[in-house]
């Protein structure tokens, strides 16, 4: 089996290892597309803990323009694009900021970035993103795109944008082109900026196939889960992965 891997075998990793990336990736896929959020928190989390943060936040924003593009096709109907033009602006403007910001971070600050924020977006009371001007609605795409090109995910900050929305379909198709959005300029930044996809394409597309699978079969895996167990055991789990990066980060200072 691990000999099949070896296509996908990428720099700093094995073909155990990226076998798992790409069976995690469609069962994160799976739990976003039945809560709206967090796997892609515990996705860029458990990477973290495999590759230096410098590689994981490109390369996790690639498989994620995969995912939720996949996802915002299935939901495509349900997009509410009265959300989408002005935040979609000024995500393109904090993609080229952020991306300034996460070349120079070494490491250990990446590694301690990404805990800080998982362990905010797991405990901290939901945050409301209020405004829908042109210009709060550009500051506030600029804000979570700057955010998520550091940390690698804005995903709960951009859905704290969309809960004036009632339908949950709505939330989730919005949510999914505003992120898939997102990712694009980051993948756009950090392609300008120099990082070298290539030496991570198989891989990439590997868990973009397995994350379409995983949006798709989400529902049907996860409906049988109740959802106030699932979400303590969720959040429990990225607080043990985020608390080991904090250790690895201050390790590494």
């Amino acid at each position: 089996m691990l000999d099949l891997m070896a296509p996908f075998v990428a720099p700093g990793l094995d073909a155990s290892s990226a076998l798992f990336l790409i069976a995690l990736s469609a069962v994160t896929s799976a739990v976003t597309a039945t809560f709206a959020l967090g796997g892609g928190s515990l996705l860029i989390a458990v990477m973290s803990l495999m590759l230096p943060g410098a590689i994981v936040v490109p390369v996790h924003g690639a498989v994620q323009l995969g995912s939720n593009g996949g996802r915002a096709f299935l939901r495509r109907a349900f997009i509410q694009w009265q959300f989408v033009g002005w935040f979609v602006l000024g995500s393109a403007i904090g993609a080229l900021l952020g991306g300034r910001v996460a070349i120079l971070l070494p490491d250990a600050w990446f590694k301690g970035a990404i805990a800080v924020f998982i362990l905010y977006s797991v405990w901290a009371p939901r945050a409301r993103i209020s405004g829908r001007g042109a210009f709060s609605t550009t500051l506030a795409g600029a804000f979570t795109s700057g955010v998520g090109m550091i940390v690698g995910v804005s995903g709960p900050l951009v859905l704290s944008f969309l809960r004036d929305l009632k339908n949950r379909r709505e939330i989730v198709g919005t949510h999914a082109f505003l992120m898939t959005c997102q990712n694009l300029f980051k993948f756009v930044a950090f392609t300008l900026f120099g990082f070298a996809f290539w030496d991570y394409a198989p891989l990439i597309l590997a868990m973009v196939a397995s994350g379409f699978l995983g949006t798709y079969s989400g529902g049907l895996l996860l409906d049988k889960v109740p959802e106030k167990v699932f979400r303590i055991a969720f959040r429990l789990i990225l607080s043990v992965v985020a608390l080991d990066l904090a250790r690895r980060a201050f390790l590494g200072l």
